[in-house]
């Protein structure tokens, strides 16, 4: 997927991107990618632990991912276009709605990524603080072209 996008897009050529899925189990993946793909979802949080557990580097204005479904098939690139650190009491309504989950409401995303984050943040043997820093990151669908063309409503 990464070469179809380069090819239609050179200027990406030597741009880093990794490769990841949304969530935590396939079921998940599927269901959050789902609602990137509905041109829904343009947003996603990751606790920035995660990433120092992954030994990754944050992400950074302009990178790419290829994100995957839960079995590991690549579905869509995403380019980050904004982020921004936060802890969890900083996360506003805009940035809820524009994760596109669940009804869109602050008070959906906080009961659910607290959820996430505290079962995750398990599984390395470690305790989620509503004060651990936060990867807000609002992204874009670049390819493939029939849901970089996908409107958010």
């Amino acid at each position: 997927m990464w070469a179809d996008y380069v090819a239609a897009h050179p200027h990406a050529a030597g741009d880093e991107y990794v490769v990841d899925r949304f969530g935590d189990s396939a079921a998940l993946s599927d269901e959050l990618l789902a609602v990137v793909l509905s041109g829904r979802k343009r947003a996603t949080a990751e606790l920035v632990s995660e990433f120092a557990a992954r030994a990754e580097r944050l992400p950074r204005i302009g990178s790419h991912w290829v994100a995957c479904d839960g079995a590991g098939r690549p579905r869509a690139v995403l380019r980050s276009t904004e982020l921004r650190i936060a802890t969890f009491g900083q996360v506003d309504e805009r940035f809820a709605y524009d994760e596109g989950e669940d009804d869109r409401t602050l008070a959906s995303w906080r009961r659910e990524h607290r959820r996430y984050w505290e079962r995750t943040v398990a599984r390395r043997g470690g305790t989620w603080s509503e004060d651990d820093e936060i990867v807000l990151e609002r992204f874009s669908v670049v390819w493939p072209p029939e849901h970089a063309a996908a409107a958010a409503p």
